[in-house]
């Protein structure tokens, strides 16, 4: 599912001066960057959103990672051996930390161990959940001792599972399960990952300085295992900016190598006659609704009124306003495979019918049901970048002339947000979803009960036992079943609010190869890149 579509929007060579400046430099090997966000979390054990797994994934290494061309590959482990039963890796005697300690099974174990304990509160624990009493630690039903891997010597590592999971191997890759050395964790306490001097690394880069909000610096690791075939020697993220106008420019002097382009830096971009590029990210972007008790939105008939009222496609071309997106239709993206082919050709979305007749009657059915003549203000939770706060514009504008409903829109920093989405203070909230392995689970137990990425905290047995069906069977054709009866559940009690697919246009500089767009796995991913003069 790793691909990369280069798209010649003009048939022109773009301007060269832009590209001699220092963004790319041949001698040196050695490119800089832009980031939307300042990485909120470098702990792999608490990580959750995609700017922290993509720094993660340049500086650590699991017992896999991902080639060039999306397959699985050794890491850590140098082989493996996996059945229905469970699974042993054997750790390649080269892999060393940054401060030249032997990478080892026992700091596999400590990390998973530590990642599933209540204390830890990951909100990807549940991923760690295939291994034998996971779930059971992760509740604190038992001691994270009891989880069902162990050391068998410092490079052999043998695990039990709860149940077959034929996807396993894919897992490893993500970074949950990046080892973390127990020694230095502790000697850190609750300063890891706070700082350069705070993490060890075992990955083809090693962080070397961080200015928070301001920059980071990537240097090759000459201790990683695989060193040979890392040919950059410096990623300079110099710069930290959601502002696309801003990273437009900074391409356009020649100060970074790589940026995203929306709907009015697209356009800016075509009058340079840049070559533009376009990419599907296998991402799903909506809006997740607040069922808690004392929120508004717990209500189905409010939920079903907006369903019936927002329009998919006008939405993609009149507000994102950029090729590559699809309209919104599923949790689950079109490029998923199912049984034998596409799982949404096997399993079709529900059709939404827009009716704003019908969207009025469950507005008068809500008001009823919450015991309200007008339904209060609602709060709409988004990032501050430019088109977050376009869109949200645009669904406030389309909820009072509709349905007359008052939408308060709170703009938060990248990180303020995460905390904000955690701690449940919204109503309605603009969310995404990228896939963390290649699998249908991986959008399936988003809404799990147990799934603490479900921020809005929606709870039905009913769904939950479809994911367990598709959890502990490895027959294709009973889990696609299963997860086509929650993308039922999912449209039935609109749960979200599916806004659209994720296609990306940007810009490159032409003296960079090598850099790998997937879909799963750390995007963009510079690991292989190098600097052509």
């Amino acid at each position: 599912m790793r691909y990369l579509i280069a798209l010649l929007i003009v048939a022109s060579l773009p301007i060269q001066a832009q590209f001699d400046a220092t963004s790319a430099d041949f001698e040196k090997q050695t490119i800089s960057i832009a980031l939307a966000q300042e990485p909120p979390q470098l702990n792999g054990m608490k990580a959750t959103d995609q700017v922290s797994i993509f720094m993660l994934s340049h500086v650590m290494e699991g017992l896999v990672r991902y080639d060039r061309r999306g397959n699985v590959v050794p890491g850590v482990a140098e082989r493996w051996e996996i059945d229905d039963t469970g699974a042993t890796f054997w750790l390649r005697e080269e892999a060393i930390w940054s401060d030249g300690e032997p990478v080892t099974a026992h700091d596999f174990v400590f990390a998973w161990q530590n990642t599933l304990a209540p204390q830890t509160a990951s909100e990807y624990a549940f991923i760690l959940y295939p291994i034998k009493n996971g779930e059971k630690v992760n509740v604190g039903e038992l001691d994270p001792s009891k989880l069902g891997v162990r050391a068998l010597d410092d490079k052999t590592l043998k695990l039990e599972f709860e149940r077959p999971t034929g996807y396993f191997i894919k897992l490893t890759a993500f970074s949950s399960y990046f080892p973390v050395r127990k020694d230095f964790f502790e000697s850190k306490g609750d300063q890891y990952a706070a700082d350069v001097d705070d993490l060890l690394f075992n990955g083809p880069f090693v962080l070397t300085e961080w200015v928070h909000s301001a920059s980071l610096r990537m240097t090759k690791n000459e201790r990683y295992w695989n060193k040979d075939k890392i040919t950059l020697n410096e990623i300079n993220a110099n710069y930290i900016t959601a502002d696309t106008r801003a990273r437009l420019n900074l391409f356009i002097d020649g100060q970074i190598v790589q940026t995203r382009l929306d709907g009015e830096t697209y356009k800016d971009a075509l009058t340079q006659r840049f070559r533009i590029r376009s990419f599907s990210t296998g991402s799903v972007f909506f809006l997740e609704y607040n069922h808690r008790e004392d929120r508004p939105t717990r209500s189905l008939n409010l939920r079903r009124a907006i369903q019936h009222v927002f329009d998919a496609d006008e939405f993609v071309n009149s507000v994102l306003g950029t090729p590559g997106n699809r309209a919104g239709r599923s949790l689950f993206p079109v490029w998923l495979r199912g049984v034998d082919s596409k799982f949404r050709q096997e399993y079709p979305a529900p059709e939404i019918d827009l009716d704003l007749q019908k969207a009025r009657d469950y507005l008068e059915k809500a008001k009823q049901e919450l015991g309200v003549e007008k339904i209060p203000p609602l709060v709409l939770l988004v990032g501050d970048s430019p088109t977050a706060g376009k869109q949200a514009v645009y669904m406030q504008g389309l909820l009072k002339v509709k349905l007359d409903i008052d939408l308060k829109v709170d703009i938060q920093t990248f990180k303020q947000r995460l905390a904000k989405m955690t701690a449940g203070e919204f109503d309605i909230v603009g969310a995404g979803w990228g896939p963390d392995f290649d699998d249908v689970m991986t959008f399936g137990d988003l809404f799990a009960s147990w799934n603490l990425n479900n921020r809005g905290r929606y709870n039905n047995p009913k769904y939950d036992d479809q994911v367990r069906i598709a959890m502990s069977s490895s027959d294709p054709k009973t889990r696609m079943d299963a997860m086509g009866r929650l993308q039922q559940i999912l449209f039935d009690d609109a749960v979200i609010l599916p806004q659209y697919e994720q296609g990306v246009i940007y810009l490159m500089n032409p003296k960079l190869r090598g850099v790998v767009r997937r879909v799963v796995g750390p995007d963009p991913d510079y690991t292989y890149a190098r600097v052509i003069k």
